[in-house]
């Protein structure tokens, strides 16, 4: 099963946050939504969670109740411990007896949180805090997951744990939309939509976005007279217009496609 959205528009008030953005989310792949602040990811998960409803376009997305959704902040209850955040979500799912046995000591062992069944959510880690969070979007085996950046200010451990229940839940089958700030994410997923002020501006697999990039990125190690310049650690990148050189890629990464696509793009409008 495919799900997604085509030709989306969602506005607030006089604000375009979405403009004609199409996307499928397939069973069994992860979706990165990447882009700024602002940028139209959150309102494009909450619009499949069909929380928000769009001004244009068709929504592609199972029931409410079959959906698993992870908010920026943790969804947790601070006051609840691990364990009574487990039930209090699964009795909401209609998941019990035997099958939430069996749900929470599977979540509790791949998130490592059973040692803190008994610990008050507020007291645990930022980390913690996210896997149980996680966990929680998971209770019910859901078809699709929408995750808003799940792993944003979480220390690099439990980010890996992240990313790998995540790649188990997509390997089990699930759909999954996740807007991620971490690019080399973006890069382990198997399509990636970059948004900007609510319009795409790049999308397909990894490779995809690489080669779709207007003109090509040029690096040195001396900054050059070009206005689309900017340093990127100890070197210095350069967007300009036209193919590259043969043999050469437009792009070295996804981080100097994006950048290099947004100069493109405010070029194209200067």
């Amino acid at each position: 099963m495919t799900w997604g959205v085509s030709h989306l528009s969602v506005r607030f008030g006089d604000v375009a946050a979405l403009t004609d953005v199409t996307v499928d989310v397939p069973a069994g792949e992860v979706v990165a939504l990447v882009g700024g602040d602002g940028a139209g990811k959150t309102t494009l998960l909450r619009t499949l969670a069909g929380s928000v409803r769009p001004a244009l376009g068709d929504v592609r997305a199972p029931r409410v109740a079959q959906i698993g959704f992870m908010p920026t902040h943790a969804g947790v209850w601070g006051d609840l411990t691990v364990d009574e955040n487990i039930a209090f979500v699964a009795s909401a799912q209609g998941v019990k007896g035997a099958d939430l046995r069996q749900r929470r000591e599977s979540l509790l062992e791949n998130t490592g949180l059973t040692a803190a069944a008994g610990r008050l959510a507020r007291d645990l880690s930022g980390g913690m805090r996210q896997k149980l969070a996680f966990s929680l979007a998971m209770v019910h085996r859901p078809p699709m997951l929408l995750l808003d950046e799940p792993s944003t200010g979480v220390d690099p451990v439990s980010r890996v744990d992240l990313w790998r229940m995540i790649a188990q839940a997509a390997a089990d089958g699930a759909a999954i939309a996740m807007a991620t700030t971490y690019l080399d994410e973006a890069e382990r997923a198997a399509n990636v939509m970059v948004l900007d002020a609510g319009a795409v501006l790049l999308h397909g697999t990894p490779g995809e976005v690489l080669a779709s990039l207007p003109g090509h990125v040029r690096s040195s190690a001396t900054r050059g007279d070009g206005a689309h310049t900017w340093r990127r650690g100890h070197e210095y990148r350069e967007w300009l217009p036209g193919d590259p050189a043969p043999g050469q890629a437009r792009a070295q990464d996804l981080e100097d496609a994006i950048v290099g696509a947004a100069l493109a793009k405010d070029a194209a409008h200067a």
